[in-house]
């Protein structure tokens, strides 16, 4: 998916409202080169691929319940 961000746009917040995950926000920059040197806010009009999302990681915690 393609995504167009807006005035005051923060990557981490991106993430977190299409995957409904804190932990992709380093798989889509690998996915989008150039992204990190936009800064912390984001310009508005950039394109931003939100690819498919990789199947979280088991939690230690959850294989011993």
């Amino acid at each position: 998916m393609l995504y167009r961000t807006r005035q005051g746009d923060v990557l981490d917040e991106i993430c977190f409202n299409h995957y409904q995950r804190e932990d992709l926000t380093e798989f889509v920059l690998h996915s989008n080169r150039g992204l990190a040197g936009q800064g912390a806010v984001l310009p508005s009009g950039l394109l931003i691929e939100l690819p498919e999302a990789p199947n979280p990681e088991p939690q230690l915690n959850s294989l011993f319940d």
